[in-house]
């Protein structure tokens, strides 16, 4: 390692060079340098997958290779893959690619099974991204369409905002022309539910088939997108990856586990995706 390798690529070194290992989310993460669900976060927008699915494919994958070896111990190479019984890695292992550990040693290869590569420590992902401006944000009341989604679907979001585009402007209360991207409720394995919404004076006039969220006042490190809407990973990609440990490193400004949110001003053009967006992230110093 070095001290300019990202949270991600710290991570990942981390994960391929112990995944035999006992490892928990906390382990990988004071690896990382960053806090858990931090690690969550930059995880699932580096690898397109959540940090323990990664992990237990990886050692699957080993596994299945192992076996393809001819290994004549299948309890052993449960427990070597952090599995507590030969009946557990068979559920997982069938699970994963579909026939059990004896029928992967009986034919001898890997070939079509699903295995999990180790993902290169590459940062290609990165983009140039201006430092943020800091803004107190006053509460939210919000009102929008939710789903939930996990690190591998989120490629369904622009459907969202195509279900949601109809009502820009005609829900109830709405307050401005401003629309709102929030992403909250996060957990461990890399799921969030994601809002597409716009602000309201109050709930009481909200259609029943949307979502009321209410976003506390709130410290915020407030980054500009300025590229077509379809680079906007990238855009988050950089803040969780590089802004938010150098902000945190530099200055003692951590960010927060908290609903952080995408705000489409009257500039931004949905039909061209141009036009800028600027993305909230809750910060404490």
């Amino acid at each position: 390692m070095t001290p300019r390798m990202t949270p991600f690529g710290k991570a990942l070194w981390y994960i391929e060079s112990h995944y035999n290992e006992e490892l928990t989310l906390d382990d990988v993460a004071a690896i990382a340098g960053v806090l858990r669900f931090h690690l969550t976060r930059v995880f699932g927008l580096g690898a397109g997958m959540p940090l323990v699915k990664y992990l237990r494919g990886r050692r699957l994958t080993e596994a299945a290779r192992t076996l393809a070896r001819g290994a004549p111990d299948i309890l052993a190479l449960a427990l070597e893959a952090g599995y507590g019984s030969h009946e557990a890695f068979t559920r997982a292992f069938k699970d994963h690619f579909g026939l059990t550990p004896e029928a992967a040693r009986a034919q001898g290869h890997v070939q079509h099974l699903n295995l999990v590569e180790p993902i290169r420590m590459d940062e290609t992902l990165l983009t140039t991204l201006e430092p943020p401006r800091f803004e107190d944000g006053r509460a939210l009341l919000l009102a929008g369409l939710v789903e939930r989604y996990g690190v591998e679907a989120s490629a369904a979001i622009p459907a969202q905002w195509q279900r949601f585009a109809p009502h820009l402007g005609q829900v109830p209360g709405q307050i401005g022309r401003v629309a709102y991207g929030v992403l909250y409720n996060s957990d461990d394995a890399g799921n969030a539910d994601y809002m597409t919404g716009v602000e309201v004076a109050d709930f009481s006039n909200v259609p029943a088939a949307f979502t009321r969220l209410r976003v506390a006042a709130q410290r915020y490190a407030v980054f500009t997108h300025r590229q077509h809407i379809s680079e906007i990973r990238r855009t988050w990609y950089t803040i969780w990856n590089k802004w938010l440990p150098q902000l945190a490193r530099d200055e003692g400004i951590e960010a927060l586990d908290a609903p952080d949110f995408e705000r489409y001003g009257e500039e931004f053009d949905g039909r061209t995706g141009l036009g800028g967006v600027e993305i909230w992230v809750p910060v404490k110093a």
